[in-house]
């Protein structure tokens, strides 16, 4: 397994891998990027692809951002692993390296969003020392 950063030439697979993200999470309506947006964007769009023999089988999405309260943090926007990638320590190793970019940026965090139902990445969080808050909702604000 290697985890190594994202090409363009990865986008195709990245965005199936976002389709099937999306429908993991019951939301496919929300994946409104296209390959195309994301080659156009590629100066803003970071991510890691994990890959088995060449084969894209994970990806980790990020930014870096600015925190009124605590500054310079990582933002982790999406961590999708294929289901038979799951379970072989694979999250930890992403995490670990997305730890290190946001150390080598001078971040103070990570921050990122976990689904209330789903309980498996909410265990797998805690485990590497995440507090999680339910007190905030999540805003969107489409502009047109």
């Amino acid at each position: 397994m290697e985890i190594r950063p994202a090409n363009t030439a990865d986008y195709p697979t990245i965005h199936a891998l976002m389709l099937e993200f999306a429908l993991f999470q019951k939301t496919p309506e929300k994946v409104t990027i296209t390959v195309n947006q994301m080659i156009k964007d590629k100066d803003f769009f970071k991510s890691y692809v994990v890959t088995d023999k060449e084969t894209i089988i994970g990806f980790a999405s990020y930014y870096l951002s600015y925190n009124s309260w605590t500054g310079k943090s990582l933002y982790l926007d999406d961590i999708y692993l294929t289901p038979a990638a799951r379970g072989m320590n694979i999250g930890n190793r992403i995490m670990d390296k997305l730890a290190s970019i946001a150390k080598s940026n001078d971040c103070t965090k990570m921050r990122w969003l976990v689904s209330k139902w789903n309980e498996s990445a909410i265990g797998f969080y805690k485990k590497r020392g995440a507090v999680i808050y339910d007190t905030e909702y999540v805003c969107d604000f489409d502009i047109k």
